[in-house]
Parts: C-alpha cells; sequence; structure tokens
C-alpha cells in the first residue's frame, strides 16, 4: 500500500494530482483508520500510469472515466476508444484546415502589406492596413465571427 506521496514519487506525478483523481473517483485510495490516510494499492498505480498515458494520447478525464467504468464492468472499453480516437482525428483535421487558412490569409496579408506605408489614425480608420484586406475577406467576415463564438 501506498500513501499519496508515495504513489505520486513512483508515478513521478505531482502529489496534488493523485488527489484530485481521488477526489474525482479515478483513483479508488482506502481510509486508514487510525490517520485517516489514504492508502493506494498496485491496482491504483496502474490506473495511474493507464490515466496519463490516456492523457498523453489526448483523452479527457471524463473520457478516461467512461474507458475506466467499462473496464470495471468486465467491458471492454476499445470500440469506444478509436470512436473516440476517430472523432477526435476528424476534429483536430478540421482545426489544422482552419489554421492553415489562417495562416495563408495572415502571409497574403502581410506581402501585401510589405509595399504599403505606416498610416495614422484619422477618426474613420484604425489601422489601413487591417482595413484594406475587408474586401478580400468579403462576406467571410461573418462566419469568421461566428466561428469563434461556437467556441
Amino acid at each position: 500500500m501506498f500513501t499519496v506521496n508515495e504513489l505520486a514519487t513512483r508515478a513521478k506525478a505531482p502529489a496534488q494530482v493523485v488527489r484530485y483523481y481521488a477526489r474525482i473517483g479515478l483513483l479508488k485510495p482506502k481510509r486508514q483508520q487510525e490517520n485517516g490516510y489514504r492508502l493506494f494499492g498496485k491496482h491504483d498505480a496502474q490506473r495511474l500510469r493507464f490515466i496519463r498515458l490516456a492523457k498523453r494520447l489526448g483523452f479527457t478525464l471524463g473520457e478516461i472515466r467512461q474507458i475506466t467504468e467499462h473496464a470495471d464492468e468486465g467491458e471492454s472499453p476499445c470500440c469506444e476508444v478509436r470512436k473516440i480516437v476517430q472523432q477526435r482525428i476528424r476534429e483536430n483535421r478540421t482545426k489544422i484546415d482552419a489554421m492553415m487558412n489562417l495562416q495563408n490569409r495572415m502571409e497574403s496579408a502581410l506581402e501585401t502589406w510589405e509595399s504599403m506605408p505606416d498610416g495614422m489614425p484619422d477618426g474613420h480608420h484604425v489601422c489601413h492596413l487591417i482595413e484594406s484586406f475587408e474586401t478580400e475577406l468579403d462576406g467571410n467576415v461573418e462566419s469568421d465571427v461566428n466561428a469563434e463564438l461556437e467556441c
């Protein structure tokens, strides 16, 4: 059996992480009657290792909870794991595409701005460099605003 600090040291994890995982139910320590310390067994050490591996693969704590609950009930969580990763890959590709589009717009803007002089605000314009891009973006400004609101 391990105390919080002993488990944390063995797992090379901060003690507060071990305490947090115990508090939210991902780890299930036993309480020692005399002093109230939480004691963790080998199963908890294995579970902590699994949690850390899953986090490194991008799983959320909620997803990890679902996965471990399936396993604790004797069900294979592998199908669910595949579905989560497939969905995450689709989401990442969408984000990468959006970032690449932004990168291209920024590079195009910078290239255009290289030949433009600096301007002073005149009460009608804040920065003519950004405002010069308005015609290029045209109808995309509204969709960009809506995309930001969804996050």
